[in-house]
């Protein structure tokens, strides 16, 4: 039932990369359900100030959430992230340690957690759905945590949908596509993994900049798909 659920509601769509108040209107203009606002990564477009990221935040209106995106592993120092950016949900990057998740919830009520698993092989599988209970939603990406300089996120990548798929259909959470997506492809994976939402940074862009005409095609490739 959850799953038939899925298919036939209409897919949410993330924008990330958001640099400016004029971006996140322009994003939310469009029918975006969620902007992300990238903190300070190791590598990959999109980081802005904590500062800016609290003045893009107070503007989005309340029906939209709003993503801190955080490369950091201590929860108290994503706790206190969360309360100068004043989001309404925080985005995990990178891989927590044991407990770290229940210290956020206790920390954060009413904070939405969403963990990122960057979809590598088989792994990544037991790896989602064993934490997929301690958050409120997945989102699935295509970095990878192992190199010397970690790629978390803004690859432009897209990575193994098979996988997803399973993801997806064995998830007790909602479950957000990311990773190379863009109007040419999204109506195809969407079709072929029916997550609950589409997360992209460049792929509507032009030159760093949120592109209308690219974000317009995207959303309707979007709304063909359901």
């Amino acid at each position: 039932m959850r799953q038939a659920a899925v298919i036939t509601a209409m897919t949410r769509v993330k924008i990330c990369c958001i640099r400016s108040i004029e971006e996140a209107c322009l994003a939310v203009r469009l029918g975006a359900a969620a902007v992300g606002l990238v903190s300070e990564m190791p590598s990959g477009p999109g980081a802005i100030p904590e500062a800016l990221i609290a003045e893009i935040a107070a503007t989005v209106p309340p029906a939209v959430a709003t993503f801190l995106l955080t490369s950091r592993t201590d929860p108290v120092e994503i706790i206190a992230q969360q309360r100068r950016c004043r989001v309404n949900t925080v985005q995990i990057c990178d891989s927590l340690p044991r407990g770290a998740h229940m210290e956020l919830r206790e920390s954060l009520p009413g904070v939405s957690l969403v963990q990122v698993v960057h979809v590598n092989g088989e792994e990544s599988v037991a790896e989602a759905l064993g934490v997929a209970r301690e958050v409120d939603a997945l989102l699935l990406d295509s970095g990878n945590r192992s190199l010397p300089v970690k790629e978390l996120g803004g690859t432009g990548r897209t990575h193994d949908w098979l996988l997803s798929v399973r993801i997806v259909n064995e998830s007790p959470v909602p479950v957000f596509l990311a990773g190379g997506l863009s109007p040419a492809n999204v109506g195809e994976a969407i079709r072929a993994v029916r997550p609950f939402g589409v997360d992209l940074c460049t792929g509507v862009r032009t030159a760093g900049a949120l592109d209308e005409q690219k974000l317009s095609r995207f959303m309707a490739g979007v709304a063909a798909s359901a």
